[in-house]
């Protein structure tokens, strides 16, 4: 009778360190499992442009970040001032897309805070972001000459994660 009563006390124990083990792990270091695959194709309107579109194709032959941002989104409020300041190194294309917006409050988020885009898409419907495992917004993704993902940065791009781990892969990828 002892043992049945020791039942709970295991499970309790059980779930007790699965818990613990779970508030150690870190939600940004999501593996995506795109990673060294081509990036997913699309075709969008440009934001500033909207008769001009732009495709994967377009980009063939160059390592670039494709940045996923909403107006709405508090955290890409966060990393604005860091990517404005990392465009004006002119490291490489930063595009932008404008994941589930109004295009006039994207294009007054712009006009307020800085454009640090070579240019910006629209993903209205998010469909483009589903392809690509957008868990949220901002996420980034460098993509390389031949269209494959090389990097994934969910959350925030900080002046940390630019000079530890986005910096060292560009120059790896652009020959430097």
């Amino acid at each position: 009778m002892k043992a049945k009563a020791l039942i709970p006390l295991a499970l309790f124990v059980g779930l007790v360190a699965l818990l613990g083990i779970g508030l150690t792990l870190k939600p940004r270091e999501i593996p995506s499992p795109l990673i060294d695959k081509p990036a997913p194709a699309f075709n969008l309107p440009q934001l500033l442009q909207p008769d001009a579109r732009l495709s994967l194709p377009d980009m063939q032959g160059k390592v670039w970040l494709l940045n996923v941002w909403a107006s709405w989104c508090v955290a890409c409020r966060e990393e604005h001032p860091v990517l404005v300041q990392f465009a004006k190194q002119n490291v490489l294309p930063i595009i932008g897309l404008n994941y589930k917006d109004k295009r006039p409050d994207a294009l007054n988020w712009l006009k307020e805070g800085g454009d640090p885009y070579t240019l910006s898409i629209v993903d209205a419907d998010g469909r483009v972001g589903i392809d690509y495992g957008v868990y949220g917004v901002p996420e980034t993704f460098l993509i390389d000459r031949n269209g494959r993902i090389r990097y994934k940065h969910i959350g925030p791009v900080t002046p940390e994660a630019l000079e530890k781990e986005l910096m060292p892969r560009i120059k790896e990828l652009q020959g430097a």
